[in-house]
């Protein structure tokens, strides 16, 4: 999981909260240590931490709770607001104006994880339809051009190189001619070890020749609070409209550079969370905060899902999440898709309350192998016991197990499993953080 360490400690001060008999001064400083230890720890900004914290203290013992809701449930609703105003609060994505070419340059120092990024972004557009090219425009690295070719084919996209010439605006010019052909051109540009001055005067004149739509800087989330300093510059120096994080995966230092990334006018418009061509987000940091509590993010769950299946059947699933009315037939329908939407551990942390139950990773890779198992199974059942899975009694599981060969045991865990699932998706209607978070207090998994 993304900031795995930070989700773990947030979700387990909001328990704190939930469980609570009554809040009072002394549980919102014990609030507060908590929040500011877990973000501290994720390397962000001390001013920062101590910023957030002192408006989270300032609103939880100022406010008057709302009708209708606890007080606990108004406390964690201001944890989750002032966290996504911390992390960005609005939705800063591109917009592909219909011009042709729509130009992305990307820049960033050696080891930012740029041409991967280059390579991903290739990806998430060519999977929506849109006709992608790339230009290699690095002529420092000797490796970068065909680095980027491998990338390209990789990704199904066209790729405009040339190894042998060393000014990258012959490179542009060489080719310039057929770039009306794409809906999208991205651009990769030199990076150095550090910033330096002719490092920056060579991405103003490719800049100047290029005049990109977009100027996106490639950062990466080990260096932390450093981002900070890099976000400036590269802002100061080349017009930058929007970041990409990269390694966010694992990183104990993530929630620096997202926030220091966040705070600069520069916002954070796309996230590595994985080194597969397919683990690239638009960053949202209403749903980024979610996931980090346990509440889900809805959106990224559906748009990894239209990406796997078609419109009319991503409609239908969010119906069902939404409402928590499906049954094993919807199970069944989607299950193959939901294989090609990634491991379930990402699955689930993108699944509303999913992400409170601590599962553990040993289990989840079990899981994946006991899909294959539960679709064994359901390819024995008839169409009444999947659209109805209460039919399925003693006798009808012994059936079962004869007709699929698998355990009887088994296929009442998938049963239980089914309706612990269904009882979880009902209870978290709606995307209300403070109601999510009274109704796990509800369900006891086992």
């Amino acid at each position: 999981m993304v900031l795995d360490t930070l989700g773990s400690a947030l979700k387990d001060t909001l328990k704190k909260i939930a469980g609570a008999v009554f809040v009072n001064e002394r549980m919102v400083d014990e609030l507060v240590r908590d929040i500011q230890r877990a973000l501290l720890q994720a390397d962000v900004n001390v001013k920062l931490v101590f910023e957030l914290t002192n408006s989270i203290k300032k609103r939880a013992l100022g406010e008057k709770t709302p009708g209708g809701m606890t007080q606990r449930e108004h406390v964690i609703k201001i944890v989750y607001d002032e966290l996504v105003k911390f992390f960005g609060e609005e939705k800063h994505g591109i917009e592909i104006k219909k011009k042709k070419p729509f130009k992305i340059m990307m820049v960033g120092l050696y080891g930012a994880g740029k041409s991967t990024s280059i390579g991903k972004l290739a990806h998430y557009y060519s999977k929506r339809g849109y006709k992608v090219a790339v230009v290699g425009l690095d002529v420092h690295r000797p490796a970068a051009p065909e680095q980027l070719k491998q990338l390209a084919e990789k990704v199904r996209v066209d790729c405009y190189i040339d190894p042998k010439e060393k000014d990258p605006l012959k490179i542009y010019k060489t080719f310039e001619k057929n770039f009306g052909n794409y809906d999208i051109l991205i651009i990769d540009t030199a990076g150095r070890d550090a910033l330096s001055k002719d490092l920056i005067q060579e991405i103003e004149d490719v800049n100047s020749l290029v005049k990109p739509d977009e100027n996106l800087l490639v950062i990466s989330a080990d260096i932390g609070q450093a981002a900070m300093a890099q976000a400036e510059q590269f802002h100061k120096s080349c017009g930058i409209t929007g970041v990409v994080v990269t390694k966010l995966d694992g990183t104990a230092k993530g929630g620096g550079s997202l926030s220091a990334c966040a705070v600069t006018k520069a916002p954070i418009k796309f996230i590595g969370v994985g080194e597969k061509i397919d683990d690239l987000e638009q960053f949202n940091p209403s749903g980024f905060v979610g996931r980090l509590l346990g509440m889900g993010d809805l959106e990224a769950l559906l748009e990894k899902a239209k990406e796997s299946i078609d419109e009319g059947k991503a409609d239908d699933l969010r119906k069902k999440l939404v409402e928590g009315d499906f049954n094993l037939l919807d199970l069944y329908e989607q299950m193959s898709a939901m294989r090609k939407m990634g491991p379930l551990s990402k699955i689930m942390e993108m699944m509303p309350g999913m992400g409170h139950l601590k599962i553990p990773k040993e289990m989840l890779g079990v899981q994946e192998e006991k899909l294959k198992h539960w679709k064994i199974i359901m390819d024995s059942c008839t169409k009444k016991e999947l659209e109805d899975p209460d039919l399925i009694d003693a006798g009808r599981i012994t059936r079962l197990s004869k007709g699929s060969g698998i355990a009887a045991g088994e296929i009442r865990e998938m049963l239980k499993q089914y309706r612990q699932s269904k009882k979880l998706m009902k209870m978290m209607k709606g995307k209300d953080p403070s109601k999510m978070m009274q109704n796990l207090g509800k369900l006891k998994m086992k």
